[in-house]
């Protein structure tokens, strides 16, 4: 069966595609159109792209999966209203009417999409899926776990924001939901916008500020009060739903309080302790949410399978690696609304019968042969070589202190470059960081860079043993590999690790393993091969654009070395 997944709502628009249960491809639409996120567009080209992708027209396509569900607004409501009614009743039902508005343009925008692709929506057979229920099965069918605990953590679905669940083989059976207007997401977004970050955007910097502070300065507990296997968001200092005003998210409650929401971000004290007082009662409430609802799940499968926008927070991931009820950890790749056209398609797969299959990489994107690389450096006249071993340049030019971009393979799915559009560095040279920085990234100096790691290495630079392909998670840094690897380790000593094995990117393992040759150290820097503000690269004419706009001196691109100056004395190519 042909099932295409289609998230074209708002946010992470994004397209997926599932033949007879193998996902065939699978991407979001922000890298063709160059514009981060997707706000406000249709998947049409990353739909298209899978659809080229399996070989297949759209007149092929058996069924679409939504994921979003008309039905299951109409079977929450009385749930919702009877959560939310007690608190505030006039904005409850002003909710209801303002989400069913909503669920009508989220179908046309469906209906948009499939006529762009050439698919009537009036003869292809469409199945809508719960939000959160895309969201689960996005981590659970790809996990390959028989049987698991599932936790959804978003900013909202149709009502409900967060979803415990039960995997059993084929079956999603839900064991909790809170409703708007509680949502973890939500408080998360408010506080990174409130310290002057992007919602849906900047939560990573806030995470990654946290580290910088001193949590137990300041308490936060009033915004999120909790208990019982219950949160609430306090609406006074948060404004949620109707309330939100022009994309404020805070209140002048919260500002008199805390003072003026900040500006212009900075690492002053004051900042950085609202940052980890964040992060820290995040972390409280969501540990009390799993414990509690999900427990018993976990005390018989030691198995839990994470999805949903608060998936990608990696601080978090490492407390519950580090928590007794946990033996496995699975994060989906694409947590957020984008892995959820995946999730769908996958849903309705399995309830139909088809098999069941872990995903085995993210490397589901386009990729692009040497003659569609050599016709892109012609078209520009862009002077090129071709060097018998390019992994061994790679890695004696990162070796020597040049960051390298790299562009191979298919392009990843999700958030997180993993190695075939990265820009790589020396994660032991001081000030490596810093240059790859002034170069072409212009982020926020405070902000960690992360390491592609050999995988059989890992247990010995981090204070962990568990699994990290898909750099999901952070790990302690061995205190003997700390000053051995002064550019991935944050401050406050971990790093999150993506592990790199042969069967996964045999070229990029090639490069890793010469650079450990040369240095003795098993890993590599690996951040996203972008520019500030931009998607990370699709096409060979994206990196060719991004390179040339940037500091970054060589290039890397199929079987092609790309350069602004002489190679470095004693590298040849």
């Amino acid at each position: 069966m042909i099932i295409l997944g289609l998230q074209p709502v708002t946010h992470d628009v994004s397209a997926a595609l599932v033949i007879d249960g193998v996902v065939v491809a699978a991407a979001d639409e922000e890298r063709f159109t160059r514009r981060k996120h997707g706000f406000g567009q249709l998947p049409v080209q990353s739909a298209a792209f899978c659809l080229r992708q399996a070989g297949i027209e759209p007149k092929d396509v058996e069924v679409v999966a939504f994921p979003w569900s008309d039905q299951a607004m109409r079977e929450q409501r009385w749930r919702y209203l009877s959560y939310a009614f007690g608190r505030r009743p006039g904005k409850a039902f002003r909710q209801l009417f303002t989400m069913r508005k909503k669920q009508r343009k989220r179908e046309d925008k469906l209906r948009n999409t499939l006529r762009q692709l050439g698919i009537d929506p009036e003869r292809v057979e469409i199945v809508p899926v719960e939000h959160h229920i895309a969201h689960a099965a996005s981590a659970f069918h790809c996990s390959g776990f028989e049987r698991a605990a599932i936790a959804s953590l978003d900013g909202v679905g149709e009502l409900a924001t967060t979803l415990f669940a039960r995997g059993d083989g084929r079956r999603i059976e839900k064991i909790f939901e809170v409703y708007k207007p509680d949502s973890l997401g939500h408080f998360y977004s408010t506080m990174t916008q409130y310290l002057g970050f992007q919602p849906l955007n900047g939560e990573y910097k806030l995470m990654g500020m946290a580290p910088y502070g001193d949590a137990e300065t300041v308490s936060l507990d009033r915004l999120l009060p909790f208990g019982k296997g219950r949160y609430q968001l306090d609406q006074r200092y948060l404004k949620a739903g109707p309330d939100q005003d022009k994309g404020i998210l805070y209140s002048s409650e919260l500002e008199r309080w805390l003072g003026p929401a900040r500006k212009e971000t900075t690492l002053k004290p004051e900042d950085t302790a609202i940052a980890a007082a964040t992060q820290e009662l995040f972390e409280r409430v969501t540990l009390h949410l799993i414990e509690t609802h999900l427990g018993d799940v976990l005390k018989e499968t030691g198995k839990l399978c994470l999805a949903g926008g608060c998936a990608l927070n990696v601080v978090l991931n490492r407390k519950l690696t580090e928590h007794p009820l946990v033996q496995e950890l699975y994060v989906q790749p694409n947590a957020g609304d984008g892995g959820t056209s995946l999730g769908a398609a996958l849903q309705v797969a399995v309830e139909r019968g088809e098999p069941r299959l872990p995903l085995r990489n993210v490397y589901l994107g386009p990729e692009y042969d040497h003659e569609a690389c050599l016709a892109a450096l012609q078209k520009l006249r862009i002077p090129y070589e071709e060097p018998k071993d390019l992994p061994k340049l790679a890695a004696q030019l990162i070796a020597a202190g040049e960051p390298v971009a790299w562009f191979q393979g298919r392009m990843e799915w999700g958030p997180r470059a993993l190695g075939n559009r990265s820009i790589l560095g020396h994660p032991g040279l001081k000030g490596q960081t810093q240059d790859i920085n002034r170069r072409v990234k212009f982020r926020e100096t405070w902000r960690p860079f992360c390491p592609s790691v050999l995988a059989e290495h890992g247990p010995e630079l981090f204070d962990n043993p568990h699994d990290a392909p898909y750099m999901t998670i952070t790990f302690g840094v061995r205190e003997e590999w700390r000053g051995r690897l002064t550019e991935i380790t944050h401050v406050d000593g971990s790093a999150r690790p993506q592990y790199v094995r042969e069967q996964d990117n045999p070229r990029y393992r090639k490069l890793i393993e010469h650079f450990y040759e040369l240095t003795g150290l098993p890993c590599v820097i690996n951040t996203s091969l972008n520019r500030r503000g931009e998607p990370i690269v699709c096409t060979p004419e994206d990196v060719l654009r991004m390179f040339f706009g940037s500091g970054v001196e060589f290039l890397v691109m199929g079987d092609f070395l790309v350069r602004k100056r002489p190679l470095p004395e004693g590298i040849e190519a």
